[in-house]
């Protein structure tokens, strides 16, 4: 066989892993979140003072090690033992957490039982969407990591996209994405529509012309370069960026006819209906039978098209959750509260979708059937969820040990005075070192080098012969580079937006 079709082969044919496992990995980014900020902190109180030394390099270094390293490990070298990976960062954040709490304890006076009641009642301000920003961060750089990770062997065959049935991790990062961009989209966020409909509608088109152009950049350089592809996963022609792009559309074409605080209504029926159209017709037989790719347009991107119904299914149901979490709170119990509902929502789709496992038919990305709607919005949720209770873990260390500096959703609420003042631009000066807002910045462009990052390795590189250190090895230099090269321009204050 040919490399190319070895690449396509190895990537091909795999039915993803357990439900359990991928939710037990949601634990993994909040966990390592929590270790950064605690570090950070202990550092403030041995020192007393924050940025680190050699600031611009020692902050990159530390968000490389503490967030961008156990990433990469707990899915290559280390994913057989993920739970004992997870439980070993558990500790860790626990030891300094109660290390922090038990310092900080002996200067104040405070019962602890009336330190934690205080903190609950506490006012809170925020700047950006709490924990919102902290999903869409990871979604994408666990997403940037797999594309690469899944042409070396030491990427586990289970995490990478399935065939026809099952779930993988990239199978939900596919799902998360789409999610994601539906958070903080306008109707998410409450802007109402300016102008007629079809004037609102004619921007929502020429909103996406660089996912357009992205699709087609990509569409092109892959036949050029002859590059491997799975055909399965959208079709001949049909890419990724073409789907976020249709999806968009759709859904602001929906969304300016019907209600949004009712999009998870008509998310459910759509998905339900194409379900439907699934179970009772040929529409399931043609999308899987794959022997008639040259008949036509439609033939070829049979994948991509149909599945246009499920992600905007997911992307309704973003609206409606990015409308619930944008909701006017002050207070943090009331976020606490919103946070325990997301779990809730989690955990009653999870069982929905055990149902549908065991009565109608397993999750499949490639359909983007029922099952595969209702574990994408679950294991969105409950990372979600994970985000929001890690950034309270946090913002309860920060204000234990005094340090308001460290980049956090929520700040506790103060009067306006010049030490105020200084505080804030001191944080913001520590927040701009953070390899967080850097990607939030340029969250396209840091996807956007993946993929070219991504076909320039697996063009040098012969990636299934590579052995397990050298892959992982391969897979830091990538992420390092991306990182920097995002990091360097936050740091400059340059967004890049052509639209």
């Amino acid at each position: 066989m040919a490399q190319r079709e070895l690449k396509e082969a190895f990537v091909s044919n795999l039915n993803g892993t357990s439900l359990a496992e991928l939710a037990l990995d949601s634990f993994l980014s909040p966990v390592c979140l929590v270790n950064r900020g605690l570090i950070l902190i202990l550092y403030y109180q041995s020192k007393g003072t924050l940025p680190l030394p050699l600031p611009l390099f020692s902050h990159l270094l530390l968000d490389l090690s503490v967030l961008i390293l156990p990433l990469i490990v707990s899915c290559t070298l280390l994913s057989s033992i993920l739970l004992q990976v997870t439980i070993s960062l558990i500790f860790v954040a626990a030891s300094m957490f109660c290390y922090i709490y038990q310092t900080s304890s002996y200067s104040s006076a405070q019962h602890p039982q009336n330190a934690v009641s205080s903190f609950l009642q506490s006012h809170v301000q925020f700047d950006q969407v709490p924990f919102v920003t902290l999903f869409r961060v990871f979604v994408n750089v666990k997403t940037v990591i797999s594309i690469l990770a899944v042409d070396f062997p030491v990427f586990p065959r289970r995490y990478a996209k399935t065939e026809t049935y099952g779930t993988g991790m990239m199978d939900f990062a596919v799902g998360a994405y789409v999610f994601a961009n539906a958070l903080v989209c306008p109707e998410a966020r409450r802007k109402n529509i300016s102008g007629s409909k079809i004037n609102h509608i004619t921007k929502q088109l020429v909103s996406v012309w660089p996912l357009v152009a992205l699709g087609m950049g990509r569409l092109v350089s892959v036949k050029m370069s002859n590059y491997h592809e799975h055909v399965t996963e959208y079709g001949v022609h049909w890419n990724f960026f073409f789907t976020l792009a249709i999806v968009r559309v759709v859904a602001s074409i929906l969304l300016t006819v019907l209600p949004a605080t009712q999009s998870w209504v008509f998310a459910l029926l759509m998905s339900g209906f194409y379900q439907f159209a699934l179970e009772t017709t040929q529409l399931k037989a043609f999308i899987i039978h794959n022997n008639d790719r040259e008949r036509d347009f439609l033939h070829a991107n049979k994948e991509g098209i149909f599945s246009i119904m499920g992600y905007a299914a997911i992307y309704l149901t973003g609206v409606q959750i990015g409308l619930y979490v944008t909701q006017p709170r002050s207070r943090l119990k009331e976020w606490l509260r919103a946070l325990f509902t997301l779990l809730l929502g989690s955990f009653v789709l999870y069982a929905l979708v055990c149902t549908c496992q065991t009565f109608l038919e397993p999750v499949s990305r490639r359909l983007a059937n029922l099952p595969f709607c209702l574990w994408s919005v679950a294991q969105s949720l409950f990372f979600l969820s994970c985000l929001g209770l890690a950034d309270i873990v946090l913002l309860f260390s920060k204000q234990t040990a005094g340090c308001h500096l460290v980049l956090s959703s929520w700040n506790l609420h103060k009067t306006k005075s010049d030490s105020g003042k200084i505080s804030d631009k001191k944080r913001g000066e520590v927040e701009k070192l953070c390899l967080i807002q850097s990607v939030n910045r340029n969250q396209l462009l840091f996807f956007l080098l993946g993929n070219v990052m991504t076909g320039l390795t697996n063009s040098v590189l012969d990636t299934l012969s590579c052995s397990s250190s050298f892959s992982v090895c391969v897979l830091l230099l990538y992420m390092f580079i991306n990182c920097f090269g995002i990091y360097v321009l936050h740091l400059c204050g340059i967004t890049v937006k052509f639209w």
